[in-house]
């Protein structure tokens, strides 16, 4: 006798597995709704494999970048796809996969929900995942995304630490978004300078109204501190502070930095040198750098201490 595949018996299998709920229910459905049953057709498809690797540090993988004309403008994407290791990463099925959810991503406002989402091949994004992890037995994570469209405009990209033979796969990705008119090919030229100043000036934000307000008040109240410990009278150390917090902002915002290949000038006057070649208004709208696993607490053991456990044992 079939059983009904309700809302609780899918929950109850994907609290008992760990896999996705929509796998949880094709499972019950291929199985006539026996949950025994069901695990079994979810580790015969090594989804619960997957699902028990899946609390595990996915710190290595990588960026990936797709960059499509659309005439007078340019719509691009920027994604971070992690596995568990660097082998994995060098991984031609892995890199494949990175650069179908890239591409699938120029379609998805950059929400990265949306884009697990998203369907590809039959699939969504999340479920391709669940597979891979259950095929090169890693966990995998896909991390973040970011899109950006321009019209008329251009959008320059450039990847560091690329994957060998690769100029839309590295370590460190970034999109820069130019708005304007004339000369498109001056303005790509633009993007992809800034796009590589990006990658080794490491900016915070585009502007300073975009600066995140905490870690603003955190470097004031640093350099507060630090000035009143100086024994400079406030009226001093109010100035000192100010100064220091411009310097910040010089250092933080990307229009603000000085431009890493000609340190005279700055981003912002870099942009309008490119407005007068190109004889109209020119103006970064976006970008975004993603470098591989910052932010992610990665695993570090201690190798002896784990043989010596080894052999005690």
């Amino acid at each position: 006798m079939m059983t009904e595949v309700t809302a609780a018996l899918v929950k109850a299998l994907r609290d008992k597995s760990g896999v996705g709920m929509m796998d949880c229910k094709k499972a019950l459905q291929e199985t006539g709704g026996d949950m025994e049953a069901a695990v079994d057709w979810l580790r015969a498809k090594g989804l619960s494999k997957a699902a028990k690797k899946a609390d595990r540090v996915a710190a290595e993988g990588v960026v990936a970048l797709a960059v499509r004309d659309d005439g007078a403008g340019a719509t691009a994407a920027i994604i971070e796809l992690n596995a568990e290791t660097d082998f994995v990463a060098r991984n031609d099925q892995f890199q494949a996969e990175a650069r179908r959810i890239a591409t699938a991503a120029l379609s998805v406002d950059g929400d990265v929900e949306a884009l697990r989402a998203t369907s590809l091949e039959g699939q969504t994004i999340a479920e391709h995942i669940t597979s891979l992890v259950a095929t090169i037995g890693e966990n995998m994570l896909l991390r973040r995304s970011a899109r950006f469209a321009v019209s008329p405009g251009a959008i320059g990209a450039y990847v560091h630490g690329a994957v060998a033979g690769a100029k839309d796969l590295g370590r460190i990705g970034v999109l820069v978004a130019v708005q304007g008119a004339g000369d498109k090919a001056a303005l790509a030229e633009l993007g992809r300078n800034i796009a590589l100043h990006a990658a080794a000036a490491a900016p915070l934000a585009l502007t300073v109204a975009e600066l995140d307000p905490v870690a603003v008040e955190r470097e004031r109240a640093i350099f507060t501190e630090q000035s009143l410990a100086s024994g400079k009278p406030p009226a001093v150390a109010e100035k000192m502070v100010e100064g220091r917090i411009r310097k910040f902002y010089e250092e933080s915002v990307l229009l603000k930095q000085a431009y890493v290949r000609d340190p005279a000038i700055t981003i912002e006057q870099l942009v309008e040198q490119t407005a007068k070649q190109v004889g109209s208004p020119v103006a970064v709208v976006g970008f975004a750098r993603f470098a591989l696993g910052e932010g992610v607490e990665k695993e570090t053991g201690d190798f002896a201490a784990e043989v010596a456990a080894l052999t005690n044992a």
